[in-house]
Parts: C-alpha cells; sequence; structure tokens
C-alpha cells in the first residue's frame, strides 16, 4: 500500500480511526486561530494599547509560531495520539505529561462551557423569548452529536464552519486594504490613522498588558496536531500545518488589526460590540451587523466543535499511560472513543448549569482557574522539544524532517517569553492577577494528584524511546 492509503496504525490499535482527511486537517490548522476573541475582544484590546495594539498581536503571536515550531518537529519525529502530553512525558518525565494532560483537558472543558453561553447569548439577541439556557443546551447536544458520529463527522462540521470563518477575514482584508488606500467607493486614504494621536499613546508596558490578553485568542494552533493523528498521513499534515502558520498569524491577526485601526480612529473603535461590524458597516454592506453575528456564531461553534474533540482526545490519551480510568478507552464501531466524549460533554453541561446557578461564584471559577493555563502548556512544550531534540540528534537524527529555528538559542528564548508573560500577569491588572492565582491553584492540585498516584502505585512512568507511529505497527 502507498503512503497515500496507509492508516496509521497506532490510531487504529488504540481503537480510533484515521478518517480525518487532508482537507479536514488543512482547514483545521486555518481556522484554528481564529475566534470570537478575534471578532469581538479586538476592540478592547485596541482600546488598552491604542494602535500598538498591532504590537501586542505581532509579539504574542511571534511566541506562539514559535511553540508550535518546536511542537511541530517533535510531531513529525514522533507522531503520538497523545501530541505535546506524549512528549512532555517522554522528554521531562511522568509529572510533565500528566499535568499536561489534564491541565489541557481541563482548559478546553472550562472553554466548551464558556463558548456554549456566548452562542446563547448570539441566539437570544435574534430570538429574545427564548431562555438562555435552552439555547445552550441545544448547542452542547448539537455538537455532543457531531463528534459522537465520527471523526470524519468533526472534520466535514469543522471544515465548514471554518471556512466562514477564514471567508469572513478575506473579504475584510480585500476589501479593507481598498478602503484605507480610497480605492472603494466611500473611502479615502486612511493608512494614517495608525499614527493620527502617536503610535504608543497609553506607553510601552501597554504593549506586554495587550500580549498577556492576546496570547490566548491563539490559543488552539495546537489542535491540529492532535487532529493529525487521526489523519492518514499524521506527518505530512503536521508538517504543513505548522510551517504555514507564521502568514497565519501575520495576515489573520495583525494584518486585520492593522487594517482596523486605519479603517477608523483607534478610539472610535467599539468595545462591546464587533469592531469588525461597525468596519463592514463603514463599507457600505448592508446589515453588517447580523452578518457578523452570524460569522461570531459560526466561530463560536468552531470552538465548541474543537473544544469536545479536543477534550475527549486528550482524556482518551490520558487513558494509554494509565492516567485516566480504563473505561474511557471504550469506542463505538466508528472508532469514536463515546465515553471520553461523553464524561468531556458532562462537565462542559454542569459549568453551564453553574452559570445560570452561580455565575459569580462557580462559573467564575471554572473559567479563570484556566485562564493561564495555555501559558502552562507552551512552557511545557518549549522544555519538552529543547530535552527531546538533544535525544532525536543522539538517537535518531533521520527523524528531524522539520526543525526548530534557532536550536537551541531561540527555543530558550521562546520558554523565557512565555515565563515572562506569565509573571507579568501579576503587574497588569486585578483580573489578571486572579486568573494567574486560581490558575496556580488548578497546577498545584494536578501536581498534587499525580505525586499522590505516583505514591499509591510506587512507580514513575519511565521514559520510553522515541519511536513513531510507524515503528509501533
Amino acid at each position: 500500500m502507498s503512503a497515500e492509503t496507509t492508516p496509521d496504525r497506532t490510531t487504529e490499535r488504540a481503537g480510533l480511526r484515521p478518517d480525518l482527511r487532508q482537507r479536514h486537517v488543512r482547514m483545521i490548522a486555518l481556522g484554528g486561530i481564529i475566534g470570537a476573541s478575534l471578532f469581538i475582544g479586538s476592540g478592547a484590546v485596541i482600546h488598552t494599547v491604542g494602535p500598538a495594539a498591532v504590537l501586542s498581536y505581532a509579539i504574542g503571536g511571534l511566541i506562539v509560531v514559535l511553540v508550535m515550531r518546536m511542537l511541530g518537529e517533535m510531531a513529525t519525529a514522533a507522531p503520538s495520539q497523545g501530541s505535546f502530553m506524549e512528549y512532555a512525558r517522554t522528554s521531562l518525565g511522568g509529572w510533565a505529561g500528566f499535568t499536561v494532560g489534564w491541565l489541557y483537558w481541563y482548559f478546553w472543558v472550562g472553554v466548551v462551557a464558556f463558548e456554549a453561553v456566548a452562542g446563547a447569548k448570539i441566539l437570544q439577541t435574534w430570538i429574545p423569548v427564548v431562555p438562555q439556557w435552552i439555547f445552550s443546551l441545544i448547542l452542547m447536544l448539537l455538537l455532543t452529536a457531531t463528534n459522537l458520529a465520527s471523526a470524519r463527522s468533526f472534520g466535514e462540521t469543522e471544515f465548514w464552519l471554518a471556512s466562514v470563518k477564514i471567508a469572513t477575514i478575506v473579504v475584510f482584508l480585500v476589501v479593507g486594504v481598498l478602503f484605507v488606500l480610497g480605492a472603494w467607493p466611500g473611502g479615502s486614504f486612511s493608512v494614517g490613522n495608525i499614527a493620527q494621536d502617536g503610535f504608543l499613546v497609553n506607553g510601552p508596558f501597554s504593549v506586554v498588558h495587550g500580549v498577556v490578553i492576546v496570547i490566548f485568542s491563539y490559543f488552539g494552533a495546537e489542535i491540529v496536531t492532535i487532529a493529525a493523528a487521526e489523519s492518514r498521513e499524521p506527518e505530512t499534515a503536521v508538517r504543513k500545518a505548522t510551517s504555514s502558520i507564521v502568514w497565519r498569524v501575520i495576515v489573520f491577526y495583525v494584518g486585520s488589526v492593522t487594517l482596523l485601526v486605519m479603517i477608523t480612529s483607534w478610539r472610535d473603535i467599539p468595545t462591546t460590540t464587533s469592531p469588525y461590524a461597525a468596519a463592514f458597516g463603514r463599507f457600505g454592506i448592508p446589515a453588517a451587523e447580523t452578518i457578523v453575528s452570524a460569522v461570531v456564531l459560526t466561530a463560536v461553534l468552531s470552538v465548541l466543535n474543537s473544544g469536545l474533540y479536543t477534550a475527549s482526545r486528550m482524556l482518551f490519551a490520558l487513558h494509554g499511560n494509565g492516567w485516566a480510568p480504563k473505561w474511557i478507552a471504550d469506542t463505538n464501531r466508528r472508532g469514536v472513543p463515546w465515553k471520553a466524549i461523553l464524561v468531556s460533554t458532562s462537565v462542559g453541561y454542569v459549568a453551564v448549569v453553574m452559570n445560570f446557578v452561580s455565575p459569580d461564584k462557580i462559573f467564575y471559577f471554572i473559567i479563570n482557574s484556566a485562564g493561564a493555563v495555555a501559558l502552562f502548556v507552551y512552557a511545557i512544550i518549549a522544555g519538552s522539544q529543547l530535552r527531546m531534540r538533544r535525544r532525536l540528534e543522539a538517537e535518531a537524527p533521520e527523524r528531524l524532517k522539520l526543525r526548530m529555528w534557532g536550536y537551541p538559542w531561540l527555543s530558550w528564548l521562546t520558554l523565557a517569553g512565555t515565563l515572562a508573560v506569565v509573571a507579568s500577569m501579576l503587574f497588569v491588572d486585578a483580573d489578571t492577577r486572579v486568573q494567574l492565582y486560581l490558575s496556580l491553584i488548578s497546577l498545584a492540585v494536578i501536581l498534587g494528584v499525580y505525586f499522590i498516584q505516583r505514591r499509591r502505585s510506587g512507580r514513575e512512568h519511565r521514559k520510553t524511546p522515541l519511536r513513531s507511529s510507524r515503528d509501533r505497527g
């Protein structure tokens, strides 16, 4: 059989099926970093930082690009269902794998609940007679059904949801460039808006403040390395996805935010509604607010869909190391880990209920206690790559088909930059400090559980040889 048709044997032996096509993985990679935080949250970032928000997005994006390059190096060298959890285990030890796996699962379970509530709010603006909790329940049920159907069903749903987001951004970029150059009806040359009142109007530290906020907008790019494990050519899929993230960050985030502050003065950009809707309104596009609201809903559904998939696959992978109950590994005849999906969804349902029962306490804790998890994950990925690269060069240099740029100095710089963003959360504002403190509590609890479990079992997960999925077949 050719490489094109040979399935990933590790995936099949684990009970999963390599049902995702290359177009699915490609679109997951393209749309993975475009969420509601870009369409709505960018307005608040611009008001906090000023025109220099462009720098915040660029710096945050640079960190993510470097992390993804490191992850791509590891994933092409040793494709694994557990992705960075498995690399952390084999490189840094069981504590790192257990911690990053459960932190990541907890993060996405919280995101699922948050996005279900966000989607319900959008739908209620259209149909105000229906209570929000009913819309949240409907959205959760729909996306749970999609994930339970098959991996291909998830991929197909994500393909079309991501297509809507990408098409919207592309239209915005094309029309936006014409508008700021004065080549669009009603437009005038307005490139100078980016420095009309000065560029660093709120001071240099505001850029750091902005990085702390925007870096979480990028979280989700790493999903492609998890999804690729259920594709026919995981190495190829990961290599292409991680290599293309540079232009995705530059075009989708940095490019579109730059246009926002050129289209209109940064002080006039809305913070509670979508700045993209306001921009489309300036372009003269009718019903701009409704159109962008629909796009934001697709972005919410996309994140909800991906969140359920990612949480279930990470839980499934945790079982592979004995870090989750045995029954989590049960799959149906379509190769779907249905129990892992239902467990992840159930926690999401509980969180949604808490939003209506105790929004200021329990739901607030669930959401904020995962606030800094993205940075913890990035730090562990960087540490894993530094250790794993040394082992690869000594044991299997031929597997380094995709290499981290400027190793080891750029790897160390990425790790330092990630930790610097974590530290800066202490000085930004009260909300980010609370997020950091609660996230540290989550980290401490998970580490505590690991060491209790290890003491009971009387063993540490030993480091294993670096093997690819083909070797294990």
